[in-house]
């Protein structure tokens, strides 16, 4: 389980393309969306820069932990 902090996130639509581009990776198993605090936790065994690659081709951001 991974969890990553995602800007440009806003609204369930933004939930939606998310978790639809993470679950589209075959080693994500769930990818549950946080709006509030700006995270998705990760299910499964995906590789971070494929888990990032995913993400930033739906149109979003990932922080890198500080």
């Amino acid at each position: 389980m991974q969890t990553v902090k995602v800007d440009g996130m806003t609204c369930g639509h933004c939930a939606q393309t998310v978790t639809k581009a993470l679950e589209a990776l075959p080693a994500v198993e769930r990818a549950l969306v946080d709006l509030k605090t700006g995270e998705v936790v990760v299910e499964g065994s995906a590789e971070p820069g494929a888990i990032r690659k995913a993400i930033e081709d739906a149109g979003y951001e990932v922080r890198d932990a500080a």
